[in-house]
């Protein structure tokens, strides 16, 4: 008898044990609301890799039914050679990048849920400097803008810090120039070769094969004159944070970049640090592509969803609330432009490709640097 007690007692204490591991993973705890949630995967531009990595933001994902995983690759990348098969949603950080992915798959419709204005982050002996020799002015909005037709005219000169006139803050040997990424991989690049290639061709956007040859024979330098570039914006904006003037004296980033580290406080910006914008500027339309019904419900929320744009706008991005980013720069006193009156479009997705190609070329061919 005092077996089969001992038995019906090991029995009956296995069953609460399996019964424990059944409550506690599947039976209505936060286990249990983990292994309901629908899987989504998409490819995004590495600038978004901490949004979507944000806890809250996996958390408001959740209350929806849904995990979100995300793999990164470059804007271009992600339009021409990354497999999207493997994939729910492709999210490009430009307008012409998602269109071409959309045209391909036959996609009726996108998601743009929060966009960023290209910027230049720089140090006010820089913003000095360059006031003074023309290129630099105020807006006459509470921000300062440089002049891209007159910083196009310095950089065909081969203009040199220390022979600008009046510069005694920053008497660099080097090229007057903003540090990019790479062009041939980099959407942040692209958007500053959207601009500077609108001015080259008598502001006005490239639209035909014509106009890129001589549009890209003018802003080439920009690019090949840099030497090394990075192939993630991430990369140039922390050496600027980092490494200071004497390392990156401009560098073009997304606006989000810099309004994320404002708003999270602390000291990553610095006295002395500035933003400036190009004049004119190009939107970087975050632009979801959905691959399967399942990523509709992903672009949606993104843009529909108070939730999403309030967290969106803590990384720095503005969405179509406008509110929601101003309240963060006054809550910051963030020097942040409010508006921006003086943008315009990139090119088609086909033309801006062929003014990359052809400044590939140049590459491929060795060119030199202008003297």
């Amino acid at each position: 008898m005092k077996r089969w007690i001992g038995v019906g007692l090991a029995l009956v204490l296995g069953a609460a044990v399996v019964l424990a591991l059944v409550l506690g993973n599947g039976g209505g705890g936060s286990g249990g609301e983990q292994q309901a949630l629908t899987t989504v995967r998409g490819v995004i531009g590495s600038e978004k890799k901490p949004f979507f990595d944000d806890p809250a933001v996996r958390a408001a994902f959740a209350r929806h039914g849904l995990r979100v995983e995300v793999d990164t690759a470059g804007s271009r990348e992600i339009a021409t050679t990354v497999d999207l098969r493997a994939y729910d949603f492709a999210f490009p950080s430009s307008v012409p990048a998602a269109e071409k992915i959309r045209q391909a798959r036959k996609i009726t419709r996108t998601y743009s849920p929060f966009y960023s204005p290209m910027a230049i982050a720089t140090f006010q002996p820089i913003v000095d400097v360059l006031a003074k020799a023309g290129v630099v002015h105020d807006s006459g909005a509470g921000y300062e803008v440089l002049d891209l037709r007159r910083f196009l005219d310095l950089v065909a000169k081969g203009t040199r810090w220390d022979a600008l006139p009046g510069n005694t803050s920053y008497r660099a040997r080097k090229r007057v120039l903003l540090t990019t990424t790479d062009v041939r991989t980099s959407n942040s690049a692209a958007m500053y070769l959207a601009a500077t290639s609108y001015v080259a061709n008598g502001d006005d956007v490239v639209s035909s094969r014509e106009q890129v040859a001589g549009a890209a024979r003018t802003v080439a330098p920009l690019f090949l004159d840099q030497g090394y570039s990075e192939s993630s914006t991430e990369a140039p904006f922390e050496d600027y944070l980092a490494l200071g003037i004497g390392k990156t004296p401009m560098v073009v980033i997304y606006e989000a970049q810099y309004a994320a580290r404002l708003f999270a406080g602390g000291e990553a910006i610095r006295p002395g640090m500035r933003l400036i914008y190009p004049a004119p500027t190009v939107l970087s339309k975050h632009t979801l592509v959905p691959l399967t019904d399942r990523a509709a419900e992903v672009g949606r929320l993104l843009q529909e969803d108070p939730e999403f744009a309030r967290l969106a706008a803590r990384y720095g991005f503005r969405t179509a609330d406008p509110k929601v980013f101003a309240d963060l720069v006054t809550k910051a006193k963030a020097p942040i432009a409010g508006s921006l009156v003086d943008v315009v479009e990139p090119p088609a997705y086909d033309r801006l490709e062929d003014l990359i190609s052809a400044i590939e070329r140049s590459y491929l061919a060795g060119a030199k640097p202008s003297s």
